[in-house]
């Protein structure tokens, strides 16, 4: 068995700085140098930490010329030992001829309780050899065959005396060795640990990633947001998800890092290989054997129906899911992770739809699955990878951390730790708390395991923590601007009183509505569709021009929308004089477009804007800054009292109105209005429509 053997001259060129002198004093044996990792896994195709683990155990050191001997050793063992899918029946003739055989391969272990009172079959996934004897002994000592597999070192034997029922099966597992750390303890690691500053121990991490810290384009921000991707490994049930351009690494640590977390390619993965087959002891759900599911590419995923999906919220709400059989319900830990692309420019995405726009439709706009994500890590914020990104010096093991992740920083729990110093403000619900309060338990696990860390950092990791959650909220906001209306997420210092507030970088290109004066006939209003009661933001442009009495009406055209037009039209027509517009209006072309930001698909209450919109554009007036205009007319100019005031200035605030007018009718409901939307907007009054165009238009 042979492989291509890589170009490794970079070994000889990789320059040891003081970190990687430290790493090795405080971690012998636990680290490698991850340039050489990426070079042999060009010829080689096993997982990273199969590769690691051989470099591990041969070129654990800094010495140039141990290395060039050890990596001679690591390409020997692999290019003897594992094998390729192709190779599959060569292996059982070389097998039958030598009788013993040594490989490197990924061991799987089944249990047929039907057969003889009970028998174990190995199954070596690479060579692709089934139905292999294998001793009880073994299964027990290595379990975690029976839970997904486990990469080893493995010894094969040939007998052909072996007959199984009325089949002879010849092949035997007879010996194993994982490929695994023998111990990986918490006290030492965290002994070792306090060696490292912060700020060295995230370089640290980021290293063991595969990249290299010093780089410029590695900034505070975005270590944080690469660590951000291992938190699932660390703390148990946590939901991310990663939208964002293509080539930023989203789901390399998924892939290759540990063997407790699995990537689903496609974005691919039913029920039944989620949460296990119904009445299948042996067919047990992805969730129950891994610390974490991510689905790559989630763009293609879906669900076949309704019960699917509800399923996926209930287990990433409570952490357990029932299949309605005799096993009841089953609690799990494996954190749920979608990794997607965006194509486009996020500001022009985030102007005019929501940042869930590149999932599936049968949960684009489902805002009870999206509020079950504990962080939307922003993608769009992380380098492209370039060559100069990737580290040549050394990390962790990746087998070895990921033991540590898996089997001591997971079963820690550091939520409280912000309780000491920090409340949460008002507008933190409780699934807001429990997510940020997670980021932060599964940042502290990362950089400080010992759980000591001092107000400062930990002010930090719950205002990222919040912010993260706040990009959820946003997006919820966008799709029900009612149900998730409240989204200024914050913490208070309990010492100082000092209220923080979380902010996402892309809200300034959310803004809706510009500061500044609109042109002549362009101004927004605020509706409600009588079809499902949603309520919405409306932009009305209008342009007049010369021509021959035309009525164009495009964009969002509902029969109401349409009706509401006309009327406003006639309404000007036959009360222009009254505001000076002596002009015959059978010599002009009016042209009307209707958007909605928010999707908004109906309504009947945009006649005041139209009529305000259309007289704006033919006296080429502009319109006031930040401003709404709310309220329906008859064809007399008699205005209609309007419903949901309460709702519709609180999306006036959120879309950046600061001034909205509103019916006299209306004057009453002020005093049921929180005051949080009467401090941030200022409310104005008329009593028909002309006086509305006189407040709204800007002196010429």
């Amino acid at each position: 068995m042979t492989g291509t053997e890589p170009n490794t001259t970079a070994a000889e060129s990789a320059a040891i700085d003081s970190l990687d002198e430290q790493l090795v004093s405080a971690f012998p044996g636990r680290v490698v140098r991850k340039d050489l990792v990426h070079a042999l896994k060009v010829g080689f195709n096993i997982p990273v930490y199969v590769l690691e683990y051989l470099l591990g155990k041969y070129c654990s050191t800094t010495d140039e010329v141990q290395i060039r001997e050890g990596l001679d050793l690591v390409k020997q063992a692999i290019a003897e030992r594992v094998v390729r899918p192709d190779q599959a029946e060569l292996i059982k003739a070389r097998l039958q001829r030598s009788r013993s055989m040594k490989l490197i391969d990924l061991v799987t272990v089944t249990f047929d309780e039907k057969d003889q009172g009970g028998k174990y079959w190995a199954a070596l996934a690479t060579a692709g050899l089934t139905k292999m004897h294998i001793s009880e002994e073994l299964v027990h000592k290595y379990e975690r065959v029976l839970t997904g597999g486990v990469w080893s070192n493995v010894e094969l034997t040939y007998d052909d005396t072996l007959v199984h029922g009325p089949v002879t099966r010849p092949f035997v597992l007879s010996r194993m060795q994982p490929i695994q750390i023998a111990s990986a303890q918490l006290d030492e690691f965290l002994v070792a640990r306090g060696a490292f500053t912060r700020e060295q121990w995230v370089d640290v991490l980021l290293r063991t990633m595969g990249y290299e810290p010093t780089h410029p384009d590695f900034t505070w921000r975005r270590k944080l947001l690469f660590l951000l991707r291992l938190v699932p490994m660390v703390e148990k049930n946590f939901n991310l998800i990663e939208l964002g351009p293509r080539e930023t690494g989203k789901s390399f640590v998924f892939r290759e890092l540990s063997p407790y977390a699995i990537l689903l390619s496609g974005g691919q993965g039913s029920v039944a290989d989620l949460f296990g087959w119904k009445h299948r002891k042996d067919k047990p759900g992805l969730v129950v054997r891994y610390d974490l599911v991510a689905f790559d590419e989630v763009a293609g995923s879906y669900f076949k129906n309704e019960s699917e999906k509800q399923m996926f919220k209930g287990y990433m709400e409570q952490g357990s899911f029932s299949r309605g059989d005799d096993k009841g319900t089953i609690s799990a830990d494996a954190g749920i992770i979608f990794n997607g692309n965006i194509d486009g420019n996020v500001e022009a995405i985030a102007r005019t739809t929501h940042l869930f726009t590149a999932l599936p439709e049968s949960v684009r706009n489902d805002t009870a699955f999206h509020d079950r994500w504990h962080a939307y890590l922003p993608g769009w914020e992380m380098p492209k990878l370039r060559p100069e990104h990737f580290t040549r010096h050394l990390g962790f093991i990746a087998d070895y951390i990921a033991e540590i992740f898996h089997n001591e920083l997971r079963r820690l729990n550091y939520t409280d730790l912000a309780d000491q110093h920090f409340a949460l403000g008002n507008h933190v619900g409780q699934r807001d708390r429990k997510a940020a309060l997670r980021t932060v338990s599964g940042l502290v696990k990362l950089i400080h395991p010992d759980g000591k860390c001092s107000k400062e950092e930990l002010g930090e990791y719950l205002s990222f923590g919040l912010e993260l959650r706040r990009r959820v909220k946003e997006q919820l906001k966008r799709i029900n601007p009612i149900e998730f209306s409240r989204v200024n997420l914050s913490f208070i210092d309990k010492e100082t009183g000092e209220e923080r507030f979380a902010e996402c970088a892309e809200l300034g290109a959310i803004r809706l509505i510009p500061e500044g004066p609109l042109p002549p006939g362009d101004i927004f209003s605020i509706g409600v569709d009588p079809n499902t009661d949603r309520v919405a933001l409306f932009r009305i442009q209008a342009a007049s021009m010369a021509g021959t009495g035309r009525f164009n009406l495009v964009g969002v055209t509902s029969k109401d929308i349409r009706e509401s037009a006309k009327m406003a039209f006639d309404y000007l027509r036959a009360n222009g004089r009254r505001v000076g517009l002596d002009r015959d209006f059978g010599s002009y072309d009016l042209n009307i477009q209707v958007m909605s930001p928010m999707h908004g698909r109906d309504t009947p209450d945009l006649g005041v804007a139209f009529f305000i919109a259309i007289l704006s554009a033919m006296v080429g007036r502009n319109i006031g800054a930040g401003l709404v205009v709310l309220g329906q007319m008859s064809i007399h100019g008699v205005l209609s009292r309007i419903d949901n005031l309460a709702d519709r200035l609180r999306i006036a605030m959120d879309s950046g109105a600061n001034r909205v007018m509103i019916p006299t009718t209306n004057a009453a409901d002020l005093g049921s209005i929180p005051s949080e939307l009467l401090d941030k907007l200022r409310v104005e009054f008329f009593s028909d429509p002309m006086q509305a165009a006189f407040k709204a238009l800007v002196e010429a």
